[in-house]
């Protein structure tokens, strides 16, 4: 790891009783190839965990297919329960060998899987339970979320948050439990979730992109974030990051890695000052 740590200058937001800096880490590349069984270094796995929150990090993003189990249980031997660190997981996937997201809305499958997160994460309570994919085919979306606002009355979760959901869906959401987070795909080129976005920032609701620097789509903006970057001698997902950041006080980006200098370099882009003539310019790029 490097010896002149990069420290996290993001603002804060919060969620429910925690207050965190907007840019977190996202701990899905912690797994092995294809987000399937373990990496092949899990000390280093551990080692990236623990330099995230030792450089500020103090929000991070897990699920329980991510492995399945393997990221949630490097995160809890990691850094164990800390109170100064928000942990946001996930469940309602299925996985298998071939890599397939199933998903899996039963609410007695989430509350078995809300026990097991508990004993990977090594916590008595999920800071933040969200559910990752509504089950349209064989559950109710209403019934899962149900699973989850009882889960949260029980003192199992502390805050419930819900992913790659419609405005409609989160709208039904919110009348069964008060919604923290929304985690959906969201970055310079990707707006599909603008309506949710904005759903969001007028309530007060952390956004969660995920994908949030994905390379293909900072790629259809190339020559203008090239422009940009070589202006602040940064690198393109480091103008990706700085934008959403810049984008709405909601926004959370949790970029993920597996890799200590990209982590550094991922962190570093919260130092990234746009002004307000390059964050319309990317702005404008897709809308």
């Amino acid at each position: 790891m490097s010896s002149n740590s990069i420290t996290n200058e993001s603002d804060t937001f919060e969620i429910g009783d925690s207050t965190v800096h907007r840019l977190g880490f996202g701990a899905m590349r912690l797994t092995g190839e294809d987000i399937i069984g373990a990496p092949d270094d899990e000390d280093l796995a551990r080692e990236v965990v623990q330099h995230a929150v030792d450089c500020g990090v103090d929000l991070i993003d897990t699920a329980d297919s991510y492995g399945p189990a393997v990221s949630e249980r490097l995160i809890g031997e990691a850094i164990g329960d800390p109170d100064d660190v928000l942990v946001a997981t996930k469940a309602g996937l299925l996985r298998n060998r071939d890599g397939d997201w199933i998903a899996h809305g039963d609410p007695d499958y989430i509350r078995n899987q809300a026990l097991t997160s508990l004993d990977r994460l090594q916590t008595d309570t999920i800071d933040l339970y969200q559910f990752h994919r509504p089950d349209d085919e064989d559950t109710p979306f209403e019934d899962s979320v149900a699973a989850f606002a009882e889960l949260k009355d029980e003192g199992v979760v502390d805050e419930v948050g819900v992913s790659n959901v419609s405005a409609e869906l989160l709208d039904r959401a919110r009348e069964q439990v008060e919604i923290a987070t929304v985690q959906n795909r969201y970055n310079l080129n990707d707006r599909g979730s603008r309506e949710v976005l904005e759903i969001c920032d007028d309530e007060g609701i952390g956004f969660i992109p995920w994908a949030p620097i994905n390379g293909d789509d900072l790629d259809e903006h190339g020559d203008l974030v090239d422009e940009i970057a070589e202006e602040h001698d940064a690198t393109r997902r480091q103008v990706g990051l700085a934008w959403l950041l810049e984008r709405s006080e909601v926004i959370l980006p949790i970029p993920g890695t597996s890799d200590p200098d990209h982590l550094e370099s991922n962190i570093a882009g919260s130092q990234l000052s746009l002004s307000e003539d390059e964050v319309q310019r990317l702005t404008e790029a897709a809308d």
